[in-house]
């Protein structure tokens, strides 16, 4: 359990989750749903491990229980290790979503369907179902068959064409997109859990990360569809806004954004600075000016960062009413008082890796608070109790399935 665990219900008590989703996009949705108080029950198997259980920082590992990129996307879950390629491990997967209210799987469109644990075998089991099935192009149309990883889907969507600077090439991004796809999945589920409260119906969603990730860039879709011109990628830089970058500071590798929003906060960066000669050009005394001279305006500016310490300028500038932050390290934003103090960072204790920090929930709810209820599992923790108690196996059939390497 997490030290800042509450015994407090969540909005989603009495929700049961069967999530058969792996590595990030599917496990992201579900861990987002636990914070929120549902009862998540992930299904894997030694059989097929899943990827983030062995993909470790340092590389790969046989220890299966050691991994940090397992523990950040699987908090607050149970695990059972069921084999859902035979037919009695198929057979129990169906007999445990019976019992649930949704099911989630993020693996290649047909695959669920070959193990007869496909939508429309589930809603017989559990008519008011909700199923979300995330991949990368959805379950229908010419690419659904492609492997998708995170770059190539942040590419079709267009994400990472306008991500990344200006001269360099466009960033496709990692796992920051398949959590981007597991946020679009939970709100999805969500969406389908309130329509079931109302109408008694629960529904299928073909959700294709692609297109997850191309409606957080429906403004440059939209300016394509209006102009015929595909919006470039613009680094540091916005479009109105000068100077608007990030900038050197005193020591290796430190920086400091700065935003200057109208003329304004031009003339308090300026008396901040101490009114430097080149500041006084006519051509940086509008926005527009400051735009078409921002290569040399950006170039002066840095010359004067390089002066001080990131926290250090960024405290003298907030306090011109200059809008500035340090460029954070991810260690120095898990180190952040401030940080700390709004509780956006909760310790977690693993019986393996020990105790750990990790990202607290998004959500602030006064009434039915989210959080961390638990660690991540070990592999097939939840066995007896999903199988005996849940299910009601006799603890002798049990047996028998973990030697026929069934639950395994």
């Amino acid at each position: 359990m997490s030290d800042n665990a509450t015994s407090r219900p969540g909005p989603l008590q009495g929700v049961r989750v069967i999530d058969f989703g792996w590595v990030l996009a599917g496990p992201y949705a579900t861990m987002l749903l636990s914070y929120l108080g549902a009862e998540v029950i992930k299904v894997e198997s030694r059989r097929r491990v899943d990827e983030q259980r062995i993909a470790h920082r340092a590389g790969l590992s046989e220890e299966v229980e050691a991994s940090s990129n397992f523990l950040e996307v699987n908090l607050g879950k149970g695990s059972v290790s069921l084999n859902i390629a035979t037919p009695e491990g198929a057979e129990l997967a169906r007999r445990l979503v019976a019992t649930a209210d949704v099911a989630i799987e993020n693996m290649r469109p047909g695959v669920m369907d070959r193990l007869g644990l496909g939508y429309d075998a589930l809603s017989e089991v559990k008519p008011d179902l909700i199923m979300v099935s995330i991949s990368g192009w959805g379950a229908t149309g010419p690419l659904r068959d492609y492997t998708a990883y995170a770059p190539c889907f942040s590419s079709y969507s267009g994400l990472a064409h306008l991500t990344g600077y200006a001269d360099g090439e466009p960033g496709t991004g990692t796992s920051s997109n398949d959590a981007r796809a597991g946020t679009a999945a939970a709100f999805a589920i969500l969406m389908a859990l309130n329509i079931r409260e109302r109408t008694g119906e629960g529904q299928y969603i073909d959700l294709a990360a692609s297109l997850a990730l191309n409606a957080l860039v429906g403004d440059s879709v939209l300016e394509y569809a209006m102009t015929g011109e595909s919006p470039a990628r613009d680094g540091n830089r916005d479009r109105l806004m000068a100077p608007h970058n990030v900038y050197r500071c005193k020591g290796e590798d430190r920086w400091i954004s700065i935003a200057v929003g109208d003329d304004t906060e031009w003339a308090k960066l300026r008396e901040t600075m101490g009114d430097p000669p080149w500041a006084a050009d006519e051509t940086f005394a509008t926005a527009a000016g400051r735009r078409a001279e921002e290569d040399r305006l950006d170039a002066l500016l840095e010359e004067w960062t390089l002066q001080y310490e990131p926290m250090e300028l960024t405290e003298l500038l907030q306090s011109r009413g200059v809008a500035a932050m340090p460029s954070f390290s991810a260690e120095e934003l898990f180190n952040s008082p401030h940080l700390v103090e709004r509780g956006a960072v909760t310790e977690v204790a693993h019986p393996v890796l020990g105790r750990r920090q990790a990202v607290s929930p998004p959500w602030k709810l006064s009434e039915t608070p989210a959080s961390i209820r638990s660690t991540a599992p070990l592999l097939g923790q939840s066995n007896d109790e999903v199988f005996g108690r849940l299910l009601g196996l006799p603890a002798e059939e049990i047996e028998r399935l973990k030697k026929a390497k069934v639950i395994y």
